[in-house]
């Protein structure tokens, strides 16, 4: 429910990201790992959200869209002083503004005639991770729609990974669709919602977080540079001679992390427990960092699935926090809890088997043992120090494009 505080504080942080076949895969992994560490958005475990929940019934819709008190600052200005605090006046001041905006960045059309968005009222909420605007929105329609087509495009030049999380309800029944840049627009069938769309939507929504969560993909790319090597006694890095060791290590280390987020995913999701979300932020870029600088200096060896289990429990925190901020209906819960955890494990899975393949071919050669598997740790480790002193302090080390 959104309420009228007399002043919200804005976080002006970025949370608010050889053989020639041999050559070739080496390049393949290490730009992977350049390319989630140089990452625009890679600042953050997840990017901006916006969360639309829009009840349909008859020829009426109405719900509320929360959108972020930082991401509007910096599209609309509400700061006016420019103190680091919104008050409630700041807010109202600007309310028309606001109004405007998110007139013109959410589009509605039923059975393709276009509806106008009106926002009713303007107050704020508090999410897991931040204060947001709480925007009452509402349509009506001149006949009951049968289909129903949202187009959601805010802050697309301020945030290329910005997600739009739109919940619609109809007759008992509720999809979620995940709107970006690149995915703007979404349509409902109206007549065929149900209980197979909605584990659907969710299923997707998991797949898509785990690999927009770049500290996830860290953490877990860093646990499974090892696994295809083994530490000599003189400290070297050589292949392993066989692939099924290598698999071993990787079930134990997958298995290991998928029983620890599933638990603490549930717990949060039920609402038995909840951590502060800046702790939960800066313990997994923590994790990120430790899990690295163990390929550096061995701490726990041939221990990794331990530390995939112990910060598992902190990253399933993170996962939650997603379907904590949707605010879904109680019926709903268990389907999503179900089907968003199955989907972060078919994108975890589609990661292992991307690069499990690919490490095993050159694990012998220098590109992988000194390149890839060193350079690449050293820099996810450098990388998620500044994460962890930028979520532990609120400070920014790095920028934004």
């Amino acid at each position: 429910m959104g309420t009228r505080p007399n002043e919200v504080r804005v976080d002006r942080s970025p949370w608010a990201p050889s053989p020639a076949v041999s050559g070739g895969s080496a390049k393949l992994l290490w730009l992977l790992l350049i390319l989630l560490s140089f990452s625009s958005r890679c600042l953050a475990h997840r990017s901006s959200d916006g969360f639309v929940k829009l009840a349909v019934e008859g020829t009426s819709g109405r719900g509320q869209w929360d959108l972020g008190l930082t991401d509007l600052d910096l599209a609309v200005g509400l700061d006016e002083n420019n103190d680091g605090v919104i008050t409630w006046g700041e807010l109202q001041a600007r309310e028309r503004v606001v109004k405007a905006f998110a007139i013109t960045h959410f589009e509605v059309e039923a059975d393709g005639k276009p509806y106008e968005l009106r926002v009713e009222e303007v107050a704020v909420s508090h999410l897991s991770d931040s204060t947001y605007a709480a925007l009452k929105i509402a349509v009506d329609f001149s006949t009951p729609p049968g289909r129903l087509r949202v187009c959601y495009r805010a802050f697309v030049d301020l945030d290329p990974l910005h997600q739009g999380f739109v919940t619609l309800e109809h007759r008992g029944q509720s999809a979620t669709a995940v709107l970006s840049p690149k995915s703007d627009c979404h349509e409902f069938d109206l007549s065929s919602m149900g209980p197979w769309q909605q584990a659907w939507s969710f299923f997707k929504n998991g797949v898509w977080h785990i690999w927009t969560g770049y500290d996830h993909v860290l953490f877990l790319l860093a646990l499974l540079l090892p696994s295809v090597v083994e530490r000599r006694a003189e400290g070297k890095w050589e292949g392993v001679d066989r692939f099924r060791p290598a698999l071993l290590h990787v079930v134990k280390v997958v298995t290991a992390f998928t029983i620890a987020h599933s638990i603490t995913l549930g717990i949060g999701v039920l609402g038995w427990a909840r951590l502060p979300s800046r702790w939960v932020e800066t313990t997994i870029a923590a994790s990120v960092v430790l899990a690295a600088l163990n390929n550096l200096r061995p701490i726990f060896r041939e221990r990794g699935w331990c530390v995939a289990f112990g910060f598992g429990l902190v990253h399933g925190f993170g996962f939650a926090s997603v379907l904590e901020d949707m605010e879904l209906e109680r019926e709903s819960v268990a389907t999503a809890l179900v089907t968003f955890n199955a989907g972060v494990e078919a994108g975890q899975m589609a990661i292992v088997c991307l690069f499990l393949p690919v490490a095993f071919l050159i694990r012998k050669t220098w590109g992988y043992q000194r390149l890839t598997l060193n350079g690449g740790s050293t820099i996810i480790a450098l990388l998620a120090i500044v994460w962890t002193i930028e979520r532990a302090f609120e400070v920014k080390i790095l920028g934004n494009n």
